[in-house]
């Protein structure tokens, strides 16, 4: 069914999700955790005694030279993520609150838009550490305003995958307002919000979550 017309749009994807950009060979794959695809979202790059993995398909063989650049055979067809940020969250079970702060602030649309979009996505837990009933009172039809302000600094336009992310010292949010980003030994941080996981992949783009709500002056 892929094959059929109106299916052109999801045969592309997929197929230029095979697609990395550049000559790179079997010595330099062995390298990386990841690379990101011509479709925009990345794969995950696995190196063990039973061979590499390129998400959950196994490299049978490397290195075969073309005029215009270098093919890796692979077992089996990969698959990009077809949910958009609002479903893979949704999907993974903790971020109830945010999902529902989402609504209440009606910036539903804008997550399930084309984007794409980078997201730190605070827990159920990081929203719980909010003082006693700072939800609660967010998610009032008058309060409006300030959680679209508090949901937009933690969106970042474009797809910034943890590699970009460490390189910077801040970035510029959907708020207007800037957020500082830390590297350490300790890991990142993103304002006073340790990274505690990175690069979810989604359709419309890339969550990483944060242990804190981070706010706006």
């Amino acid at each position: 069914s892929l094959l059929k017309p109106e299916n052109k749009t999801k045969l592309q994807a997929i197929l230029t999700y095979h697609v990395v950009p550049g000559r790179v060979k079997a010595a330099q794959v062995v390298k990386l955790s990841g690379a990101k695809t011509a479709q925009g979202q990345r794969v995950s790059i696995a190196v063990s005694d039973a061979g590499v993995k390129v998400d959950n398909a196994k490299v049978l063989k490397t290195d075969i030279e073309t005029a215009n650049g270098v093919i890796h055979v692979i077992d089996s067809v990969i698959l990009p993520s077809d949910k958009d940020i609002v479903d893979t969250a949704a999907g993974a079970g903790k971020f109830g609150t945010l999902i529902a702060a989402a609504k209440a602030a009606g910036l539903v649309d804008t997550l399930k838009s084309k984007g794409p979009l980078t997201v730190f996505a605070p827990t159920d837990a990081a929203f719980a550490k909010l003082p006693e009933g700072t939800v609660q009172t967010l998610l009032k039809p008058e309060n409006k305003a300030k959680l679209q302000a508090i949901l937009t600094y933690h969106v970042v336009s474009g797809r910034v995958y943890a590699e970009d992310v460490v390189k910077l010292s801040h970035a510029k949010t959907a708020n207007g307002q800037s957020v500082d980003i830390k590297v350490s030994d300790k890991g990142v941080m993103v304002d006073g919000a340790k990274v505690v996981a990175t690069d979810i992949d989604t359709s419309n783009g890339v969550i990483h979550v944060i242990d804190s709500v981070i706010l706006p002056e």
